[in-house]
């Protein structure tokens, strides 16, 4: 392989530097195979390049912008300037050639008389603006008829070839020529010197007479000139006049330039100043906004679109953190309570054991330990199902449930647990406006009408058991509770629903959806399942937080009535693996209302047709369904009020 092939392959170090084969950088290894003085000179020119590009990115985007401005505007102008001054001049030197011409042929009707002239009165024929010399055939000088006397007797005259010569100058092509002055006096004004030295635009023609037989006898050349100071003079003022307003329109541009490049790079300062305040810990900051069919919109647009996004991920993050944290001192301090009691009992056991009665007293604090060990399992249990409803695994979202027959269930366990209860089952219906504000669910009495959902049935029957529960552990023994059962259609996927929230604000959002797919006889069925009690309740600002793990109203965290305080954590876990929506509000006259929504079928796997025959087969399966003997987890309802 070739050493400088081997080279531009070698890898870099880690500061991003390419190296060669010797370990120099790519840059020495190039200056080392130059001669030295070519090799200084080559680091010398990058060194500049390098300040000058450094430089140039230095200077602020405002005032590139500017420059860039002045510099097309100086260019535009001075090229106008130049363009003008070059089609005036070249437009006057034309009109002057065209002059020349005709008056030559006066001059050449005329010329005997010209001729006949005395020398001494020159000068005093034909028009002062001329000049006008006539030659003989070998080109010696015969006469010049005209010479144009300016002010102070100040005489120009246009420089010819010598006599006797015609120089370069050809018969019948206009040319111009410097000017000869020629004065009385050393004191001579100065626009009539810079008049006078003004060059000439002469044209040289035959001269002649007619023969007898009608031909013509050339007898010499005739030089007819005329000076170009007027012409010169017209294009220096008008070039004068445009230089001026040329300045004037860059000076104008420039400051017009500045107003609208500071107008336009204003929304860039104050996304900068934004920028400043989110750096400094203000995630609420937002970026003004604009139309976003400019650059500045899109670009706002587009920044507000990732703040909100990064704030909420943040706030994610630390109410995540805060919840770990939470968890971590609730399971604790849970798992410390039947450690302690089984670690004092064993202790007591042992100092307690030598002494009369030891057995009875043994068989007390073997009870102790038991019974606390249960407790612990409960809860290593608990927490292991919510582990794992958190990886998404120990549920199956596949089978048909038949949800009728689960809330029947739940409410013969309810009233054998309360026998004094009044449990009334019922129908819910949309309501919108009346005696309540907003779209409601109102309860009809009647029979649970036979539904089956896609979901885990061991699992769905966890969830209304810990809901059970918490109805038999915190409320009065004789406080009436509703049971309803209704399916509604609502225009929202169950992938937005499982992101509403588990309160009022989340269940008012479903109702609008189900308010809309019931106009429009649109959307996805879902089931609706509602417990109300009438008991104590809980405050409406704690009502979203009866879902989080271990949370309890009561400070000192008493368990009096039993449970681990997961009942609902795992229940939310539960309704958001299926897709649905758990919330948690006040019932109509004091107590706590649970709402249960979820989809026929969380997977959308089912074609319509197949949804269209749902009704008839949730019947069938009414008709067959028999009173279920072996439930699952009645032993473990939780206490989360």
């Amino acid at each position: 392989m070739p050493a400088s092939l081997a080279q531009t392959s070698a890898p870099g170090d880690a500061s991003g530097t390419t190296r060669d084969e010797s370990g120099q950088p790519a840059s020495q290894a190039r200056y080392s195979r130059l001669p030295k003085p070519i090799a200084a000179i080559a680091r010398a020119m990058d060194a500049v390049r390098d300040m000058l590009v450094h430089r140039f990115d230095t200077i602020p985007l405002s005032t590139k912008l500017l420059a860039c401005m002045m510099v097309l505007l100086t260019v535009c102008a001075a090229g106008i300037t130049f363009s003008i001054k070059e089609l005036v001049g070249n437009y006057l030197l034309q009109k002057t050639d065209n002059q020349l011409a005709e008056q030559a042929q006066l001059v050449y009707d005329n010329i005997d008389v010209l001729r006949s002239k005395d020398s001494s009165e020159q000068g005093s024929v034909g028009p002062n603006d001329y000049f006008m010399q006539i030659r003989d055939t070998n080109y010696h000088i015969l006469n010049t008829p005209l010479v144009p006397v300016m002010r102070e007797n100040v005489i120009s005259v246009p420089e010819l070839p010598p006599d006797g010569s015609m120089g370069d100058v050809k018969i019948g092509q206009p040319f111009t020529t410097s000017a000869i002055v020629r004065t009385d006096t050393s004191t001579v004004n100065r626009s009539t010197l810079q008049a006078a030295n003004a060059p000439w635009r002469v044209l040289a023609l035959s001269w002649g007479k007619k023969a007898e037989d009608g031909s013509a006898q050339i007898k010499g050349v005739i030089y007819i000139g005329l000076s170009l100071s007027d012409q010169i003079d017209t294009v220096n003022t008008l070039t004068k006049y445009c230089t001026l307003v040329s300045i004037a329109i860059v000076l104008i541009g420039a400051v017009i330039a500045t107003i609208l490049i500071q107008s336009t790079l204003a929304p860039l300062k104050r996304i900068e100043k934004t920028a400043a305040k989110i750096a400094a810990g203000d995630l609420s900051q937002r970026v003004p906004s604009a139309p976003e069919n400019t650059e500045v919109g899109s670009l706002a647009a587009s920044l507000n679109t990732m703040l909100a996004r990064i704030e909420q991920s943040f706030n994610e993050q630390q109410e995540t953190t805060e919840k770990m944290k939470r968890f971590v001192s609730d399971a604790s301090h849970e798992l410390r309570t039947p450690l302690a009691a089984i670690h004092g009992y064993a202790e007591l056991y042992t100092l307690q054991r030598d002494m009369p009665g030891a057995l009875e007293r043994a068989d007390e604090s073997i009870s102790h330990i038991e019974a606390s060990s249960a407790r612990m399992t409960v809860l290593v249990e608990d927490l292991l199902s919510l582990a794992r409803l958190d990886e998404g695994r120990g549920i199956d979202v596949t089978q048909q449930v038949n949800i009728t027959s689960q809330l029947t269930d739940a409410c013969d366990d309810l009233h054998a647990l309360d026998p004094q209860r009044g449990i009334t089952k019922g129908v819910l219906a949309l309501r919108h406006g009346g005696d309540r504000q907003g779209t409601w669910l109102a309860f009809s009495p009647g029979e649970l009408p036979s539904i089956t959902l896609t979901g885990d049935g061991s699992r769905l029957r966890q969830v209304i058991t810990n809901i059970v529960g918490n109805i038999h552990r915190y409320t009065p023994s004789d406080s009436p509770v509703e049971v309803a059962l209704s399916m509604l259609q609502a225009s929202i996927t169950p992938q937005q629903l499982a992101h509403l929230s588990s309160n009022a604000k989340g269940l008012t959002s479903f109702l609008e959806a189900a308010e809309v797919g019931q106009s429009l006889q649109s959307g996805m069925p879902y089931v609706v399942i509602r417990f109300s009690d009438h008991g104590p309740g809980v405050p409406e600002a704690s009502q979203s937080q009866i879902f989080e793990r271990f949370y309890t109203a009561d400070p000192s965290r008493a368990r009096q009535k039993g449970g681990t305080g997961l009942g609902m954590a795992i229940a939310q876990s539960v309704v958001k693996a299926h897709h649905g929506l758990i919330s948690a509000t006040t019932t109509p006259g004091g107590g706590l209302t649970l709402t249960v929504v979820l989809p026929i079928d969380p997977n959308q796997t089912r074609t319509p047709m197949q949804r269209q025959q749902q009704p008839a087969q949730t019947r069938e399966r009414g008709k067959e369904r028999k009173p279920s003997k072996d439930r699952k987890d009645k032993s473990s309802p939780s206490d989360k009020k």
